[in-house]
């Protein structure tokens, strides 16, 4: 019989993995960092003696017990870190491990592929010392390093705050944090956020932590360009008042996270637009079941929801594969992870009316802003394509070729629907989604193919 595989070791996939591991499966576990734990729970090098509060902070609890539980699972389980995951299809993954092609035939899957920033380019994005906020958390967790000596963060969402504190916290110079939020959002999405008032409580000490050691925060600032000739040596910003300017030489920015969902895709499973996520999401029940038999969604890559409800989604996710695999499952478990997931969904609501969506973005950029970059694809081409008649996104990118580049259209999609969306007019739950090719990532040449 084929064996049960799970993509990504972060929260949800180990989660997932220690699960089907106590009920007597040994799963495949495929990873492409080195070190098991996510994005969130990122490990440093093994020769790195960072302690776990000085990485996590907060979280160094949450960190040490999924790091513990990933080490205690090694030798029950088919662990394969440094594996890329780049083509799927009914019941076989293609995979890449030390420059080795493989196929790997399953029986059932549980996808737990995490997510990545949401970007929104500002003129300027592509200079050297321009970064998201999640490159600028890898470089700190993994690398023990800074982004630049002088750094300013922009954006919106909770990891806007999380990244600036944590450099800030290991002694880097933190310019300035830019949330395009206005405090008003904030204050009104409260009575939402005192739903979890402890993570609440992490947020408002992040915020006032920065502020009492007199790193600025404003409200309601956009940022409107980074400056520099060989790499980063300024930006712009405004707010409600005026505009404003700063020597800075790194930038980290993103606006919110977006799930990775090619894998689902390529598998075959049902979307549907979310609007909590303004964006296209895999369809999944209150188990983790998607559209396909044998195929199972968990955590950030099926909607975010953060690391806590990723590790319960990731057993629920392998309790449900339990079950319909004749497995018996304790009756009471599946009600409570459900009952905790429903809870923080309510949460989650609430964060998304506090960091709203810069709804004016794609109308304020102007027609020479590269939106893909890797295609060098401006804004203004899109805006040509759309004024010829063509307002789905994949028929934009047969035009124009945006989405077509390495990224396969991560960095460069929610944008460019965006802008499609601005100029036709229409909502842009209407504008499509971006389908899924094969490889999801670059593969090098001179693949070996394994037999």
């Amino acid at each position: 019989m084929n064996p049960v595989i799970v993509v990504g070791a972060g929260p949800a996939g180990i989660r997932a993995a220690q699960t089907l591991v106590a009920h007597g499966v040994r799963p495949i576990l495929l990873d492409e960092a080195a070190r098991g734990g996510g994005q969130i729970y990122r490990r440093q090098p093994a020769n790195f003696k960072r302690s776990a509060v000085k990485l996590y902070g907060f979280e160094a609890r949450k960190a040490g017990a999924i790091h513990r539980t990933i080490d205690e699972l090694r030798e029950q389980l088919d662990y394969r870190p440094d594996t890329l995951v780049w083509n799927a299809e009914a019941g076989a993954l293609d995979t890449l491990h030390d420059g080795r092609a493989t196929r790997l035939e399953f029986s059932r899957v549980i996808v737990a592929t995490g997510a990545t920033d949401r970007i929104l380019p500002v003129p300027g994005w592509t200079l050297p010392g321009v970064y998201s906020l999640g490159a600028a958390q890898i470089a700190l967790k993994f690398q023990g390093c800074a982004i630049g000596e002088r750094v300013v963060f922009g954006g919106s969402g909770p990891l806007l705050y999380l990244v600036a504190y944590q450099y800030a916290k290991a002694g880097a110079k933190v310019v300035a944090v830019l949330d395009s939020s206005p405090f008003s959002a904030q204050a009104r999405a409260l009575p939402g956020l005192l739903s979890q008032p402890a993570t609440l409580a992490k947020g408002l000490y992040y915020r006032s932590w920065l502020t009492a050691h007199g790193i600025p925060v404003h409200q309601g600032a956009s940022v409107i360009q980074v400056n520099g000739e060989q790499r980063v040596q300024s930006l712009n910003w405004r707010n409600a008042k005026s505009a404003q300017h700063i020597d800075c030489d790194a930038v980290a920015f993103a606006h919110g996270l977006r799930s990775e969902t090619q894998l689902a895709d390529l598998l075959g499973c049902a979307f549907a637009w979310n609007p909590l996520n303004r964006a296209w999401l895999p369809q999944r029940d209150s188990a983790g079941r998607s559209s396909v038999a044998e195929v199972y969604l968990a955590g950030d890559g099926a909607g975010i929801m953060g690391a806590d409800a990723a590790e319960m989604a990731g057993e629920r996710a392998a309790l449900a594969l339990l079950e319909d695999s004749g497995y018996l499952i304790p009756a009471e478990r599946p009600a409570a992870l459900e009952h905790s997931l429903a809870r923080i969904g309510a949460f989650r609501k609430a964060l998304e009316q506090a960091f709203v969506f810069p709804e004016d973005w794609a109308a304020n950029s102007a027609d020479n802003l590269i939106i893909c970059r890797c295609e060098e694809v401006q804004a203004g081409e899109i805006r040509q394509v759309v004024r010829e008649g063509h307002w789905e996104i994949n028929r934009v990118k047969a035009h124009c070729r945006v989405g077509m580049g390495r990224c396969q259209g991560r960095m460069c999609g929610a944008a460019a629907a965006e802008i499609i969306a601005c100029e036709s007019r229409r909502p842009v739950s209407e504008i499509g989604r971006l389908r899924a090719q094969s490889p999801i990532k670059p593969l090098p040449f001179g693949l070996e193919v394994e037999s």
